[in-house]
Formats: C-alpha cells, sequence, structure tokens
C-alpha cells in the first residue's frame, strides 16, 4: 500500500555514552603528572551526539533517540540532557543489570584527545531490543546507526553475517534509508564487519583511520591519507554493496564518494589552535550536519559544507554538541564563507 504522507525524521539508534572531559595540559609520559584544568561532562556516543546536535540546530523533524543506558545515576544523566534538548526518551532501554556506558576524555586544547571507555549497557544493545513493529510502524525517514566496531552484540556475528547488517536490512526494507557510522577501535574483523553490512547501507560514514581499516589500505600513523588512498579504500568498501555513498571526512579535507559519479572534495581552511577548545565529538557534529542535508535532499556540495561548518561550530566547546547553534545560524555562516574559507572540487 502506498504511503499516504511523506517520510520524515530521524532514527538515531546506537551509543549512549556519558563523556567526562577533563581539559590537561599535557599528555604526560608514563608514570608523569599532568594537570587537569577544567572538567566537564555530557553525553557522547554516535547516537547521542547525532541527536542532540541535531536538536541544538532545531532542524523541525522528529528526532527518535534509542539505545540502552544504566539504571544508575549516569543514567539519570542520560535521560535529563535529552529531557533539556526536549529529546523524547520513551526508546532508551534501561538496564538495571549494567551500567551506563561512560569515557573518560583525557583532551589537550589545540591538539587531540585519548578516551577510556567502559561500554556497560552499550554493549547489550541487541536485535531482540529491535521489536517486530519497529521499522513497519515508523514515519521516520532516516535510520543512523553509530557507531559500528562499538555495539559488542550487533558487531558479533548470527550465522553467517552480523546483527547490524541483520537491523539494516530491517530497516531498508521497510522504507528507510540507512546511514551508518564507524568508530575507529583496533580490531582484526573491522573490514569484515563493515563488508557484512555494507550491502544494507545506503550512506556509510567514516574518519580516514576508518576508511582505511575497512578498505584495507596502508596508513601510518599520524598521517594524513593521500587522495588516491582515500578513494582506494572507498572504491573497495563500495563493491561490497554500498548503494548511494560514502563521505569520509578528516582535519583537512572530506571527501563524498557517489556511485557512479565522480568525487567531491571539500578542503577547508585550516583552523588556528586557538579556534579550537575541544575536538571531542567534532566527527559526530559533522555527521549530524551531514544527515540533516540528506534528510532535506540538499547537493552533496552543499550538504558536505554544511557538515564542516557544523564540525567547526562543535570545536568551540568542551562537550561534543553544546557549542553548535541553530540551523538558521550555521546556513547563514555557509553562506558567508568565500572560496578561502573551503574549496569544493
Amino acid at each position: 500500500m502506498e504511503r499516504q504522507t511523506p517520510r520524515q525524521g530521524i532514527i538515531c539508534a546506537g551509543n549512549w555514552i556519558v563523556d567526562i572531559v577533563h581539559e590537561i595540559d599535557q599528555w604526560p609520559n608514563k608514570s608523569e603528572l599532568a594537570l587537569i584544568a577544567r572538567e566537564d561532562r555530557g553525553i557522547g556516543g554516535g547516537a547521542a551526539n547525532v541527536s542532540s546536535a541535531l536538536a541544538r540546530m532545531q532542524v523541525g523533524f522528529p528526532l527518535l533517540p534509542f539505545g540502552a543506558i544504566g539504571n544508575d545515576d549516569l543514567g539519570g544523566f542520560v535521560v535529563e540532557s535529552c529531557q533539556a534538548l526536549k529529546l523524547p526518551t520513551d526508546r532508551l532501554i534501561r538496564r538495571a543489570d549494567k551500567p551506563t556506558a561512560h569515557t573518560h576524555v583525557m583532551s589537550v586544547p589545540g591538539d587531540s584527545r585519548t578516551f577510556f571507555y567502559q561500554g556497560g549497557a552499550n554493549d547489550s544493545l541487541s536485535e531482540a531490543d529491535f521489536s517486530a513493529g519497529f521499522f513497519a510502524g515508523s514515519d521516520a525517514k532516516i535510520f543512523y546507526l553509530g557507531y559500528l566496531m562499538l555495539l559488542e552484540q550487533l558487531d558479533g556475528m548470527e550465522g553467517d553475517t552480523t546483527g547490524a547488517a541483520h537491523i539494516l536490512a530491517r530497516a531498508r526494507a521497510a522504507g528507510l534509508v540507512t546511514t551508518v557510522d564507524l568508530v575507529s577501535a583496533s580490531r582484526d574483523d573491522f573490514s569484515c564487519i563493515v563488508r557484512h553490512a555494507a550491502p544494507h547501507i545506503d550512506y556509510l560514514i567514516m574518519n580516514e583511520v576508518e576508511a582505511c581499516r575497512a578498505g584495507d589500505q596502508p596508513l601510518e600513523a599520524g598521517e594524513v591519507p593521500s587522495d588516491a588512498t582515500l578513494l582506494a579504500a572507498a572504491d573497495k568498501v563500495m563493491a561490497v554493496g554500498i548503494h548511494r555513498a560514502i563521505i569520509i571526512h578528516c582535519p583537512k579535507k572530506a571527501v563524498w564518494i557517489g556511485r557512479d559519479a565522480e568525487p567531491i572534495f571539500l578542503r577547508p581552511k585550516p583552523l588556528s589552535p586557538d579556534q579550537i577548545l575541544s575536538p571531542v565529538g567534532a566527527g559526530d557534529a559533522f555527521c549530524a550536519g551531514l544527515l540533516y542535508g540528506i534528510h532535506q535532499g540538499f547537493a552533496p556540495t552543499r550538504t558536505l559544507a554544511l557538515a564542516h561548518v557544523t564540525a567547526v561550530s562543535s570545536m568551540k566547546g568542551m562537550t561534543a554538541t553544546e557549542s553548535i547553534p541553530p540551523l538558521h545560524s550555521l546556513l547563514a555562516e555557509l553562506a558567508s564563507n568565500s572560496a578561502e574559507d573551503f574549496s569544493l572540487v
């Protein structure tokens, strides 16, 4: 039966984490001491950051958070954080026997950050949590799942495929556009997990490390991969079934590789260290900008540019999304950018 009303909204499923962010003066050598200048706390993880970023953007369509948290103080903080952003919490599953996943983030201003992660309730999210009518009864347009490699039950093999692949297949069969984000985990089955999910993914979003791991390309620590390396990685992943596009982002560039289309590169003007308070969550903010553009049917060039300005705005705050402004501000900034701010090729 043909739908009478158009789909709208995004289901944001996957990781729900409390990020406890420590701003430190330096990364210490073993047995040495670093000073903590500031601490802050915010929700994090793919689903949490994307839904929070979109809520702060005031996108004007439904956002449906989904995932597993503990029945503990940190779980209560997740619920309170969602309520403050007017995000519904009825699909956040409370586990009495699991702690809320949390991460201690060590952030050096203007430099990098390091994560110490406890998986908790995230590791328990499974295919069984997605009820039989979860997708069939939904009016949402997009199903976002993040992050693969950090969802223990969904990353695991079920027969000759993975739980995540089953979930994504169900979402596509119900008419939703599927989008997937990865995390830079170091694991031997990285490309295998991507390969199983790929035939059920419309848009795959990843950074340069994840792209090289997914596409079995060499990556030197600390080096930005060449355009050729990123395209070779994308070609290999695209060949196993991505339906619409692969988007790869890294600090110096981003690229949109559409199926049967020429790649589009964005090369932004570099940020100075004093423009960055914390890079925590910048990739998720980039993803939120992408998802808005995809939802609204923007051209890839405009979608990439919006993703970039959203990511830049996120780095002006300590937590992943606190500094992201409403959409009208982001679009105004996008309109004011000159060719010197970023180039699209």
